[in-house]
């Protein structure tokens, strides 16, 4: 396996395992973790995946008492991230979770639908086939709390950001923006082109873990009614 280590602060190194956002170089950042989901050094804090990278952040007290004289934690923590590399195999990751995310388009729940279908010489109905029969995968979790970078949709609907971000954008709000998707789990502002809502709860800080969405999970988009998504939300 390739890659490269570069240090981020006084505690942190970011393992890069490539420069472009495909599914080859995101199936390496999932090997990583999911070895590392199996595996515990008292010096590793957290680990966090992301398109190309997944930087880990660790204790340089703990990294320091190491048995070894002169050997500074950086150094300490590249060479056990080297040697726990060369025991990570390809292949040995779990199979992806499938997601499936209802979505009710356009209307007030989906202000820009028209837009992007203008933008690209397509009715509404056109964007809502195509968005919803994608093959699409979870590179990384970001921007906001559980907020899932959507990789995989198709270049027929891409769309420019607003010039002009909205101030608040409502939770579980599905948007596009060039040729990615994404779906906003709280209030916050945001300059991506709105297209639907989910019923679903993306952010859920009472349950553990509390993102309902994880890295390298494969999305599935459902259209449903609009009566459909008041009925899931418990809604009259």
């Amino acid at each position: 396996m390739e890659y490269s280590l570069h240090p981020l602060g006084d505690n942190a190194v970011i393992i890069e395992l490539g420069e472009e956002i495909n599914i080859k170089t995101q199936q390496k950042v999932q090997f990583i973790c999911t070895f590392l989901d199996n595996y515990t050094e008292n010096w590793i804090i957290e680990y966090i995946p992301a398109f190309t990278t997944l930087t880990l952040f660790y204790d340089p007290v703990k990294a320091s008492d190491n048995g070894k004289v002169n050997i500074p934690p950086y150094d300490y923590v590249c060479s056990r991230i080297r040697s726990l590399l060369s025991q990570v195999e390809a292949g040995n990751v779990a199979d992806p979770r499938v997601v499936e995310i209802p979505v009710c388009y356009g209307g007030e729940l989906g202000p820009d639908l028209q837009f992007v279908a203008d933008h690209n010489s397509l009715t509404t109905e056109e964007v809502i086939h195509i968005h919803s029969t994608g093959d699409y995968i979870v590179h990384m979790i970001g921007f906001a709390p559980g907020f899932p970078y959507i990789g995989g949709m198709s270049e027929k609907i891409a769309a420019p950001r607003r010039e002009r971000p909205r101030l608040k954008i409502p939770p579980r709000t599905v948007g596009i923006a060039g040729k990615q998707t994404g779906v906003y789990p709280i209030e916050t502002p945001g300059g991506w082109q709105l297209i639907g809502r989910t019923p679903l709860e993306l952010f859920r800080p009472v349950e553990q873990p509390p993102s309902l969405l994880r890295a390298g999970d494969r999305i599935r988009f459902k259209p449903i009614s609009y009566k459909e998504y008041l009925e899931l939300r418990g809604e009259k």
